[in-house]
């Protein structure tokens, strides 16, 4: 296929994509035992090896479709450290859960403030991690700023954008979460709070990549 594009793809990509789909793989097993601790005890060893060599692939592929459409081979690497920000953001509601739940005796359904529950605690602090991780994969290599010098002002444009997708992560999380735990009563709350933030990941990662691309990575 023609490169009409100019983008390549690095050893760097590489070595980038198998240490995402590492993290990938890593991170899933917390939450995948939440989910469904059955599936988990049989699949984790595979878990971990299938992403470090599914994800350098999948990015060829998107390498190649990039040659001609060169946002997509970006959107790709977006959807890589998305889909690793998302399980960060998982992994972390999960391991808080368990920890409030085992040590404190507080439940996700708990009342924390009038009608909020502290299941928006847990998802605060799990979208903050994560938005820090975020950061740093985004900026050294979805958008390749790595060489650029860092300065005050990307920095609040990135608190900005991301204190918008904060707004955005949690309240569509919370509402999921308060909406299904009336009708689903079969489900933990943790398994519950997984339901919640996928709703909530999905909904925030259109609004990051729109405004890390043309406002806070945007190429000079």
């Amino acid at each position: 296929m023609e490169n009409t594009t100019g983008i390549k793809i690095t050893q760097r990509d590489y070595k980038f994509a198998v240490a995402a789909g590492l993290l990938i793989g890593l991170l899933l097993l917390p939450v995948l035992k939440t989910a469904s601790p059955n599936i988990y005890s049989k699949f984790a060893l595979a878990i971990i090896i299938f992403f470090p060599l599914a994800t350098p692939i999948g990015l060829r592929i998107a390498f190649y479709i990039g040659q001609k459409i060169a946002i997509i081979y970006q959107i790709a690497k977006f959807g890589v450290i998305g889909i690793g920000n998302v399980l960060v953001d998982l992994g972390v509601l999960s391991l808080v859960t368990m920890i409030f739940s085992s040590y404190f005796k507080i439940e996700s359904k708990d009342a924390m403030i009038g009608a909020i529950t502290f299941y928006s605690l847990f998802k605060s602090i799990s979208f903050i991690v994560a938005n820090i991780n975020s950061y740093f994969w985004n900026k050294y290599w979805t958008f390749d700023q790595g060489k650029k010098k860092q300065t005050k002002s990307e920095f609040v444009q990135f608190f900005a954008v991301s204190v918008v997708g904060f707004l955005i992560n949690v309240f569509v999380a919370s509402i999921v979460f308060n909406i299904i735990v009336g009708s689903i009563v079969t489900m933990t709350g943790g398994q519950l709070g997984l339901i919640g933030a996928v709703a909530g990941s999905i909904a925030g990662l259109v609004w990051n990549f729109v405004g890390y691309k043309l406002w806070v990575f945007k190429s000079k």
